[in-house]
């Protein structure tokens, strides 16, 4: 950053600014129109959900990770029990984590759709945000299928899922992805060759591979620089080693390239969805061990066992060895991590929550020094930051 001389002016820019995608406040010094210093000023939203955590059961504790990263939820509950059931050391049934594959894809889906549509807010394309929404909805229709919740579906179980999907879940999500082409062209085919968009983006917030590496930047952010780093791929969890994808990356780090990594991702996503869906097996969608899942309602009227074992999870809980762990997954923001001890009780000592946004934020002042004000909404907007994942 540029030292501050007699001609720098130095203006605030939030905590309430249409642009700043949540309660995010950036001093900006600045040259004229040029900007020469950035800092971003967090804490607005701190919620303490991690001590939270740390105050209630494994179980009582899926309620909270929804509510770090509110537009990716389902992937928010796998990361959580995905990281518990580590420490148990179990593994839920095939069937269980290819419906969670298929889950947590509609949900970088429907994520993805948000940053455009907000993206196409912020450029004051207002129409995109109704079109990018259209099939979002959709999305989430299919979830409250699943789950009776359009948000915080407190879907997910560690060892399983809450219950099997229904019927009609496999034909609805892949009529929803034989739409989805169709709606991914008309957005490409109205913002690819348009000359406002390209010219608010190309060039705009660049940020080379060292500094995004130096930063921990990671999802999109880190490969729209051309870094290929992708948790699905280098630490497949859930099955994920099971499905061919393609990780897209850019080339020169810019606002346009992010944009364009994150629309081949949809495509990509839609490409694992239709394998799993193909390939889904029958059989439990929670694993067989009475110390950590309910039993089956259909046991609790012949074994005096199982209503035991139901009274002890639901009063109290389970008892992970002590220990610590720590799972991460690949949300649309890039890694999310859950580190969590355990001393041997029924609730968590320490959790901590690796959140993308975070450091892709501390980023920001790198990707618009020497760039317009005008371009600093064009950067936030190609972070796609939310600030419920910064401020924990």
């Amino acid at each position: 950053m540029a030292a501050p001389s007699r001609e720098t002016l130095t203006i605030n820019m939030g905590p309430q600014h249409p642009a700043t995608h949540g309660v995010l406040r950036l001093v900006l010094d600045l040259e004229g129109e040029v900007i020469i210093g950035a800092r971003p000023v967090i804490g607005y939203l701190h919620t303490g959900i991690e001590k939270e955590m740390e105050t209630r059961t494994y179980h009582q504790n899926i309620v909270f990770p929804p509510r770090v990263e509110y537009l990716a939820t389902m992937i928010e509950e796998v990361a959580y029990v995905q990281a518990v059931e580590k420490l148990l050391g179990i593994t839920p049934p095939k069937r269980c984590q290819y419906i969670r594959v298929v889950l947590m894809e509609l949900s970088r889906i429907a994520s993805h759709l948000v940053y455009l549509g907000s993206a196409g807010i912020d450029l004051n394309i207002t129409s995109l945000w109704m079109y990018a929404f259209a099939p979002r909805e959709r999305i989430l229709d299919i979830f409250e299928a699943v789950s009776g919740q359009r948000m915080m579906h407190g879907y997910m179980r560690v060892g399983g899922l809450q219950w099997d999907v229904p019927a009609d879940f496999i034909p609805r999500v892949r009529a929803e992805m034989e739409e989805l082409p169709r709606r991914l062209d008309e957005f490409e085919a109205l913002l690819n060759d348009n000359l406002l968009w390209r010219r608010r983006l190309e060039g705009v917030a660049v940020l080379p591979p060292q500094e995004a590496l130096s930063y921990g930047c990671t999802g999109p952010v880190l490969r729209g620089s051309g870094v290929n780093y992708d948790v699905r791929r280098a630490f497949p969890y859930s099955s994920y080693e099971d499905f061919q994808f393609d990780v897209p990356l850019g080339q020169r780090g810019d606002a346009f390239d992010r944009y364009l990594v994150r629309m081949e991702e949809m495509r990509q996503s839609r490409r694992i969805i239709l394998q799993a869906l193909d390939r889904l097996p029958d059989g439990p969608v929670s694993a067989d061990d009475r110390k950590v899942t309910l039993p089956p309602r259909r046991e609790l009227v012949r074994s005096m066992e199982a209503v035991i074992h139901q009274f002890k999870l639901v009063s109290e809980g389970f008892h992970p060895p002590p220990g610590e762990v720590y799972s991460a997954v690949e949300s649309p923001r890039g890694e999310k991590g859950y580190y969590i001890v355990s001393d041997g009780s029924n609730r968590p000592v320490r959790v901590h929550i690796r959140t993308p946004s975070l450091c892709n934020l501390q980023a920001l002042p790198v990707m618009i020094y020497r760039g317009y004000m005008a371009d600093v909404v064009v950067a936030i907007a190609s972070t796609d930051i939310i600030l419920g994942d910064v401020d924990r």
